[in-house]
């Protein structure tokens, strides 16, 4: 059985690969009479795109996406929603000869399917995160109440970000990478989304989270740091996630994502010296595509 889809009444899956001829999604469920185009579509995806710094992937992919189907006059229909994006620059050459990368998917594929495809990591490879940011952009249009704002916090532990390219640059030079973390608040979500027990809101968002690439720990709100506190410091409101019980309260929902250093490094191929600056339109649309998901589930039971 295969995993591809995400969400249950708006449900997302992706498909393709890093280095196949295109990559693509299909949102099922969206409501009808959303006003949606590409532009609104690109926006996001050009905040995620490779090659715009030397401290990002060089891959030149303009990440230029085609609305294909679930759209007329400019409005979502309420039939499937179908979005490509054509890969332009692959260079599959560069892992001809490779062979199992320490710290990817590649062993772990093998022992799964009994083959995997190389080039650039296949169906595991970070490009396919492309096609999450471009759904994100349509489950937005879902919660227009709400405002999702993503945030490099660290990279390589360090919160001043007057030291981050010097960081990045001792690490490009020594062949090392970097991890990152990555902070997103999402606000205006009114109280009452999420549901007890095994649809927890916060749940979910964790779920969406560590489903990222690279992604190796997710909190949400005081998170760890609930841990180590008393519990009147816990019950301080500005340490509450805006979620209790798995439903939200109506403050603002926090949460930060972990990325682990980049794997790629001292190997053959184009990387990201730190995989998690890409990271923040990602998590913004995984959080994006729950909350839509959680604001119908809402609905669909208290109306």
């Amino acid at each position: 059985m295969s995993f591809n889809s995400f969400g249950r009444l708006l449900r997302f899956t992706s498909w393709g690969e890093s280095h196949g001829p295109a990559i693509g999604c299909v949102i099922d469920g969206c409501p009808p009479g959303l006003e949606l185009a590409e532009p609104w579509v690109q926006h996001f995806l050009d905040a995620r795109r490779p090659g715009t710094s030397r401290n990002v992937s060089p891959r030149q992919e303009p990440d230029r996406v085609r609305i294909l189907s679930g759209v007329y006059e400019g409005r979502t229909t309420g039939t499937p929603i179908a979005m490509m994006i054509d890969n332009v620059d692959a260079r599959s050459a560069d892992y001809a000869d490779l062979p199992p990368r320490p710290g990817h998917a590649d062993a772990t594929y093998d022992a799964k399917y009994g083959l995997r495809d190389p080039r650039g990591g296949g169906r595991a490879s970070a490009r396919e995160t492309a096609m999450r940011v471009a759904g994100g952009s349509v489950a937005r249009l879902v919660i227009p109440e709400v405002e999702i704002a993503a945030r490099v916090l660290e990279i390589g532990g360090e919160t001043d970000q007057g030291r981050w390219d010097a960081l990045l640059d001792e690490a490009r030079a020594g062949q090392d990478s970097l991890g990152a973390i990555i902070e997103c608040v999402a606000t205006g979500v009114p109280a009452g989304w999420g549901a007890p027990i095994y649809a927890k809101l916060d749940a979910d968002l964790a779920a969406a989270c560590m489903g990222i690439n690279a992604v190796k720990g997710v909190e949400i709100g005081e998170g760890f740091a609930a841990g180590r506190a008393r519990g009147r410091e816990s019950m301080d409101a500005k340490l509450t996630s805006g979620i209790d019980g798995g439903i939200s309260t109506g403050q603002p929902v926090v949460l930060r994502a972990a990325f682990k250093p980049t794997s790629s490094i001292g190997i053959g191929g184009r990387h990201d010296p730190c995989v998690g600056i890409r990271g923040a339109p990602v998590v913004e649309a995984m959080i994006a595509l729950v909350l839509a998901d959680h604001k119908l589930l809402h609905r669909g039971q208290c109306g």
